[in-house]
């Protein structure tokens, strides 16, 4: 499978489906604004640039990036992350991720995301999706986005190899991530930035179908359609 085909080719087949969270199958926009901003006027730093970099990547990242100098990066990053579990108010579903990934097989999907396992488990619980069975969070992994690292797990947990994988991204660290990995990627909604050729893009699932076959080696195949 050529996981670089032309954008323009809006169906292709895969056997594996690894999906980011936040922003993809998760839009926890308000509370994330809502964190990151406290923590800016907290030290009087820039949010709109916390924003436009943070998407995506891990947070403990984005602390060494913006804490002032001599801060415990460690101890505001678990800071942080607390205050993002006690808040769930208006996490939702992006448009049409339950029906996709209730078409999918279970062991042909796996989470990959930079947010922690507990995190995780919270806001897709909040959107009302279940969980993966197979899942890469923050903890799993050595380097974050937009090092490939976490969707090459993923692929290798689902025993698949990457060229035989689908990645669905919104961010820029982690379309970077899918492609770095060599998965062919889809670009999902409105926050991606400039895209890589062969990237796909779609707004949200609400028009995006699978189905699940079988090539002419009997082996199970998911066939997409955007």
């Amino acid at each position: 499978m050529n996981p670089f085909a032309p954008a323009s080719t809006r169906a292709f087949t895969c056997r594996a489906a690894l999906f980011d969270m936040d922003g993809t199958l998760v839009d926890s926009t308000a509370v994330v604004e809502e964190v990151w901003g406290e923590l800016a006027d907290r030290y009087g730093l820039d949010i709109e640039e916390i924003l436009r970099t943070s998407h995506g990547v891990q947070a403990i990242d984005t602390v060494k990036r913006f804490a002032p100098a001599g801060s415990d990066v460690v101890a505001l990053t678990r800071e942080l992350g607390a205050m993002e579990r006690v808040r769930t108010a208006g996490i939702i579903a992006i448009p049409g991720a339950a029906r996709l990934l209730g078409s999918l097989p279970a062991d042909a999907v796996a989470l990959v995301t930079s947010a922690d396992r507990v995190l995780a488990d919270i806001r897709m619980d909040a959107a009302g999706l279940a969980m993966p069975g197979t899942s890469v969070t923050a903890e799993v992994v050595t380097r974050g986005k937009p090092h490939p690292e976490g969707y090459l797990t993923a692929a290798r947990l689902l025993g698949v190899e990457p060229g035989d994988a689908v990645v669905f991204e919104d961010a820029p660290a982690g379309i970077a991530a899918g492609v770095a990995a060599g998965i062919r990627t889809v670009a999902v909604g409105s926050k991606t930035g400039p895209l890589p050729p062969g990237v796909l893009h779609i707004q949200d699932y609400a028009e995006v179908s699978a189905s699940v076959t079988s090539d002419a080696q009997g082996r199970r195949t998911i066939s997409f359609r955007l």
